[in-house]
């Protein structure tokens, strides 16, 4: 009875039976560590999702699937604190450079950078990739990107937006009026108008909120919902104008037991380069349990393992 409940330890502890993320250590320390050899070998011939038997060599040999499952599980946490410890323009120039080599389905990523730090963090962002990559984010991105996406992405990282109090209303109406016939345009993808480009990456975000108020009274109909001829658009305009929508969403995906490895990581992502301002983690926290009916701290505590768990949870007391 005693190696039974000892298997299901080990096994509960490598996430085996469960789709969360990251591994219990103290678990594997208290369990395995303390193990017989012979206790080992029955975990191994009992374990058919971790070990197969090779009978002519009369050994079990782990699957190549497990190997990777537990290189990538114990890494979650290692990568989280590594990232942590860096400087967060380093961070940022570094998730700009990753996107770029990953291709098209990472652009959103840059988009992520561009369009929810402060214009002085931006700069920042852009001085550390001259540091580490020895160019310009702008001339990297101009140089692998083309085609529409390519001004648009080049025009928000060179943004340095203001961030004073005022705005124009009636330039903010005027705005309003140019996206909403952008939008509506048949034929014509908004992300390939040049006054698109200029309101977005120029535009303070105080001034962009006041045209959503414009563009959802002209259009009767909310922006946010209204576009979808480009995905870089849409993560755009969420971006700067509900960033805590944008990020909650990425978390609930990265949490999904549905999700594949390359969306988990995007939990690691959020919270180690959004725990650094309190205020922001705060209302990604509470947008996150009002669309979703749980709090993050409870799904965390849930899906997640080992000291991964305790350093993501760690993170989002910082906003409390």
């Amino acid at each position: 009875m005693a190696h039974t409940l000892d298997l299901e330890s080990i096994v509960e502890a490598f996430s085996g039976k469960n789709v969360g993320m990251g591994v219990d250590e103290k678990a594997l320390i208290s369990t395995l560590g303390n193990s017989h050899k012979d206790h080992r070998k029955l975990f191994r011939k009992a374990s058919k999702n971790f070990f197969v038997e090779d009978e002519q060599r009369a050994f079990e040999k782990c699957h190549d699937q497990f190997v990777k499952h537990l290189k990538l599980e114990f890494s979650r946490f290692n990568n989280a604190v590594v990232m942590w410890s860096m400087h967060p323009w380093e961070r940022d120039a570094r998730v700009v450079k990753k996107a770029l080599k990953k291709g098209d389905e990472c652009y959103s990523l840059i988009v992520e950078v561009a369009c929810t730090r402060s214009s002085e963090d931006l700069l920042g962002a852009r001085k550390a990739y001259h540091s580490l990559f020895d160019q310009s984010m702008e001339e990297d991105i101009a140089s692998n990107i083309h085609g529409s996406r390519r001004k648009l992405l080049v025009g928000l990282v060179s943004a340095y937006r203001y961030e004073g109090n005022k705005v124009k209303d009636d330039s903010a109406k005027s705005d309003a009026k140019i996206l909403a016939e952008a939008v509506a345009s048949p034929g014509e993808k908004a992300i390939e108008n040049d006054e698109v480009v200029r309101i977005l990456s120029t535009r303070s975000k105080l001034h962009l909120q006041q045209l959503y108020k414009h563009f959802n009274q002209i259009k009767g109909s909310d922006l946010l919902a209204g576009v979808s001829d480009s995905s870089l658009l849409n993560d755009a305009l969420l971006c700067l104008l509900k960033p805590s929508v944008y990020f909650s969403k990425i978390l609930n995906a990265s949490l999904n037991k549905d999700a594949d490895k390359g969306t988990k990581k995007w939990l690691t992502r959020v919270f180690v380069t959004r725990a650094d301002h309190s205020d922001e983690m705060k209302d990604i926290a509470e947008e996150y349990n009002q669309r979703y009916g749980e709090t993050l701290a409870q799904n965390i505590q849930e899906k997640i393992r080992g000291n991964y768990r305790d350093f993501l949870l760690t993170l989002l007391s910082k906003s409390n």
